[in-house]
């Protein structure tokens, strides 16, 4: 994988926060295919498959929904045929002011348009693993 797909991929990552902060529903296929399967189950929000499901959830969630996404220290995988595993960590500043860390486990595929995330599954960040004892 040369250094423009590495940054096509870290750049789609980062529109997500972008897309769903500003409301730019229309946007969504620019991050997701449209057969993306959004697993959010690990934090009590719903399997969503297709990209169609995704922005009926952002629409439905409005205000309620996080106000802020940040994604960081994106770590991409090997390539295999057009697909990439990427993990990366997140920070989503929600309405009421709090902040939930959280870890994405993403595969992208390369597309006629771009890279898009194909499979997103999000679980919270291990509060143990931050907290233990590392004397």
């Amino acid at each position: 994988m040369d250094i423009e797909d590495r940054w096509a991929i870290t750049e789609t990552l980062s529109r997500v926060g972008h897309v769903f902060d500003d409301g730019r529903f229309d946007e969504i296929d620019t991050v997701f295919s449209a057969d993306v399967v959004y697993d959010m189950s690990a934090v009590g929000m719903p399997v969503l498959t297709g990209i169609d499901d995704a922005r009926e959830l952002a629409e439905r969630m409005g205000p309620h929904g996080p106000v802020a996404h940040y994604v960081s220290n994106v770590v991409i995988g090997d390539q295999v045929d057009d697909a990439v595993a990427v993990d990366s960590k997140g920070l989503m500043l929600m309405a009421d002011q709090t902040l939930t860390a959280v870890v994405h486990h993403d595969v992208l595929r390369r597309e006629r348009a771009g890279w898009r995330i194909t499979r997103r599954q999000i679980v919270p960040q291990r509060v143990d693993a931050a907290s233990s004892d590392r004397t």
